[in-house]
C-alpha cells in the first residue's frame, strides 16, 4: 500500500476517533437543547400569563429569552467540539458587527420595540393612530407593531417609525369624543334643531352621560348654519355612535321639517339692451 495513502488513512482514523464522538454528542445535545429551550420558553410564557405580565411585553420577552438561550447553547456546543470559546465569541462579535452594519434598519426597529415596551405609549387592545393609520393594536413584536383597522385590514408598522413619530392614543382616557356636523338652512329654527339632536344623543345607548354631549352653532356657512354635535363614547363604540347618530339625526330633522340644505348658487343676469 502506498505509504502516503496509509498515512492519510491513519490520520483520518485518528480524527474520527478524536472528534467523531464529540460531533455526535454535539448533534444530540443540539437537538435535545432546542427541544428544552422550546419547553422553557412555553413555561416562561405561562408563568408570565399567571402573574398577569403586560400582554405587550410577553411576546417580546419570550422571543428575546429564546434567542439568548439558543446563543448560549451554540457557544456550549462549540466549546464541546473543541472550538475555543474566546475565538468563537470573537467570531460572533465580528459577524454581529458586519450584520449590524448591514441591518441598521432592523436594529433600529429592535430599539424602537424596546422603547415602546419601556415607556408604554400604548398597549395591546388600544385604539391608536400612527404613521397615517388608525387601528386597534393587535400585537407588539420585537421589530414591528401590528394594527387592525376598522376596515379589518392588518397594518404592519416598523417599530423604529412608530417610536420616533407622533402617536395618538384614543384609549388612554377611556373615552373619545365623536365629532359630527349637521347643516340646517337659515330659515330653520336653531333651538328646535338643537333640541332634536340633543334628544337623540341623550337616548342613545352608547353615548356617555359624563362627559355630557354638546350641540352648538359652529359656523355660519354660505348656504347653511352648521351645528357641531359632540357626543362622547367608549373607544370601542366610536363607529357605532358615528354612523347611527348621523342616520337618526337626519331622519329626526326631516320628520320635524328642519331643512338640511345643499349648496346653491344664485345667478343674476342683466339685460344690456
Amino acid at each position: 500500500m502506498n505509504p502516503n495513502y496509509e498515512d492519510l488513512l491513519n490520520r483520518a482514523s485518528e480524527f474520527i476517533v478524536a472528534y467523531g464522538l464529540k460531533v455526535i454528542m454535539a448533534i444530540v445535545i443540539l437537538i435535545v437543547g432546542l427541544w428544552i429551550i422550546r419547553r422553557v420558553v412555553k413555561v416562561t410564557g405561562r408563568v408570565m400569563e399567571k402573574r398577569e405580565v403586560n400582554v405587550s411585553l410577553r411576546g417580546f420577552l419570550k422571543s428575546l429569552f429564546g434567542i439568548l438561550l439558543k446563543v448560549l447553547l451554540l457557544i456550549s456546543i462549540a466549546e464541546m467540539v473543541g472550538i475555543k470559546t474566546t475565538s468563537f465569541i470573537a467570531i460572533i462579535g465580528a459577524a454581529g458587527l458586519a450584520v449590524g452594519l448591514a441591518l441598521q434598519g432592523t436594529l433600529a426597529n429592535f430599539a424602537g420595540g424596546v422603547m415602546i415596551l419601556l415607556f408604554k405609549p400604548f398597549k395591546v387592545g388600544d385604539l391608536i393612530e400612527s404613521q397615517g393609520h388608525l387601528g386597534v393594536v393587535k400585537e407588539i413584536h420585537i421589530f414591528v407593531t401590528i394594527l387592525l383597522t376598522p376596515e379589518s385590514k392588518t397594518v404592519i408598522l416598523p417599530n423604529s417609525a412608530v417610536s420616533s413619530s407622533d402617536i395618538v392614543n384614543y384609549t388612554t382616557e377611556g373615552v373619545i369624543r365623536v365629532d359630527l356636523t349637521f347643516g340646517i338652512s337659515y330659515e330653520s329654527n336653531i333651538k328646535e334643531a338643537k333640541n332634536i339632536l340633543l334628544g337623540i344623543l341623550n337616548s342613545h345607548p352608547n353615548v356617555l352621560k359624563d362627559p355630557a354631549p354638546f350641540v352648538g352653532v359652529a359656523e355660519l356657512a354660505d348656504s347653511s348654519v352648521n351645528l357641531a354635535v359632540r357626543p362622547y363614547a367608549k373607544p370601542v363604540d366610536y363607529w357605532n355612535v358615528y354612523f347611527s347618530v348621523y342616520e337618526e339625526g337626519k331622519l329626526a330633522l326631516d320628520a320635524a321639517g328642519v331643512t338640511i340644505p345643499f349648496p346653491q348658487v344664485d345667478v343674476h343676469m342683466k339685460n344690456k339692451f
